[in-house]
């Protein structure tokens, strides 16, 4: 099914030059999407994309290789950062409910050219994590198996060069494919999914807190700095990939009921209870194990294993598998929709823009669980998250710098939430931002880099010829 220009654009004055911006406010027309996710939908995805890999398969390696106890202190330092960016999103959110995120809100304060290549590296940043995340649930796969004393063939088991006889994820792949599929149902269908799955996740974290304290030795927790602030500070590097899911959820604004005032409260509701709980999980896992001890990969099963509650162990591995799960949905959902607002506007073929009848961009959705299936299933966990957080950081810049602009550009806007102590929190944002983004790899710079680059291409060769808006066409907006 086609958005229909009549029903979801209208003919406004051509602009020209690379910072051409898309009105503000948000029409009140149709668009290929479906309005029927309400406020609880909408923070089960956050929570869906915030709490999982962050937990599960983060924490131990975080911990064990860079902070030491203080993995908490670098969750803490990361969810700051992220909550002052979060803060601008939800005034966006209430201002903009459209589908795009960062893409759309820098598109429509700071100018095309801007939103474009932030839309652009969300596309493979979103596809990245996608992959990351199938790859975690993969090896909690394989820690349930040994558990239960199933022998599967070393082939189907990891990326070639990630273990002796390893030529595929085969599990990695079919979970990519399968998220994809459960898309392409309609997000009333996966939404309701989602948000059940969400809630058994929820359960286990919090059972995983109340058993673990109980486990709890103080001595491992001391020193609780072991390689100083500077680690507990690289470590907040590295777990920011698990505090900024809200941002994916953002992305799903054209598809909630009551938007303007639902999507400010879900993005606060679900990074609030996100970091009390990575808090409280972070201290439960270094308190029961020696940090030094800690395992390299599904690391909450093995702590629990080492103090003799091998059952529980297993009932971690399944609450793991199914608490990634939903970050895979979540930014599955992420990046398809960031792909459909762009070419919606016409910076890429209006083809990924047809919706199917069940108001799904399947297209876009096939193509983000293909790739992501690829990467799973060749690629190993940490050359894949090399392609994570630099354009997320770079995508919290320009959001929090954009709300800025805008509140001293229009301030006459309508807003249902209002950043607060502006400028001080946005620009908190930015400084906590571009600070993470210097502990970052060369070979993530690098990887950015290459990507930005072929998009300049793009938008030089295509996007800025076919872009709506130089032809004088807003796409579901108007003028305010």
């Amino acid at each position: 099914m086609a958005v229909h220009e009549s029903e979801a654009a209208r003919r406004v004055p051509a602009q020209h030059g690379i910072f051409r911006r898309k009105p503000v406010q948000p029409d009140d027309g149709e668009s290929g999407l479906e309005r029927s996710i309400g406020l609880w939908q909408l923070t089960a995805i956050g929570l869906g994309a915030i709490i999982g890999a962050g937990i599960f398969a983060l924490a131990g390696p975080v911990a064990k290789e860079d902070a030491g106890p203080a993995v908490t202190i670098s969750f803490l330092i990361a969810g700051v950062a992220s909550a002052c960016a979060a803060l601008s999103y939800a005034e966006f959110g209430g201002m903009i409910p459209a589908a795009g995120s960062a893409y759309t809100y820098g598109y429509a304060v700071l100018g095309e050219s801007v939103g474009w290549f932030i839309g652009w590296d969300l596309l493979l940043e979103y596809t990245a994590i996608v992959a990351v995340v199938a790859i975690g649930v993969s090896q909690y796969i394989g820690f349930l198996a040994d558990a239960v004393g199933l022998d599967l063939p070393a082939w189907m088991l990891g990326a070639p060069g990630t273990g002796e006889g390893h030529r595929i994820d085969l599990f990695a792949v079919l979970l990519c494919l399968g998220v994809a599929w459960l898309l392409n149902r309609g997000i009333k269908t996966s939404a309701r999914i989602e948000t059940w799955l969400v809630g058994v996740k929820l359960l286990i974290v919090l059972a995983v807190i109340a058993v673990g304290a109980f486990y709890i030795d103080t001595d491992n927790l001391t020193p609780y700095f072991p390689h100083g602030i500077g680690g507990a500070a690289t470590g907040a590097a590295t777990v920011f990939f698990a505090v900024f899911g809200y941002d994916a959820m953002s992305t799903a604004a054209e598809e909630s009921k009551d938007a303007q005032r639902n999507m400010p409260k879900a993005i606060i509701l679900s990074l609030a209870i996100a970091m009390v709980l990575y808090l409280l999980a972070a201290t439960v896992l270094t308190g029961m194990v020696d940090y030094r001890d800690l395992a390299d990969s599904a690391a909450f099963s093995a702590a629990f294993e080492s103090v003799g509650l091998s059952g529980f162990s297993k009932v971690v591995a399944v609450g793991a598998i199914v608490g990634i799960i939903t970050v895979l949905f979540s930014f599955t959902l992420g990046a398809s929709r960031v792909w459909y607002a762009i070419s919606r506007d016409g910076l890429l073929p209006g083809w990924f823009a047809k919706t199917n009848d069940r108001h799904s961009p399947s297209r876009p959705v096939w193509i983000v669980g293909v790739v992501a299936a690829g990467i799973a299933g060749f690629v190993s966990i940490g050359d894949a998250a090399e392609l994570t957080n630099i354009g997320i950081l770079l995508a919290f810049v320009v959001v929090s710098a954009s709300v800025i602009v805008l509140r001293y550009r229009s301030p006459e806007l309508p807003r249902t939430f209002r950043t607060p102590l502006m400028p001080f929190t946005p620009l908190l944002g930015i400084a906590f931002s571009l600070w993470l983004i210097t502990k970052l790899q060369p070979e993530t710079w690098l990887r950015f880099a290459v990507w930005f680059l072929i998009g300049v291409v793009i938008y030089a060769a295509y996007g800025y010829r076919h872009s709506k808006l130089g032809h004088g066409v807003a796409v579901q907006t108007k003028d305010t």
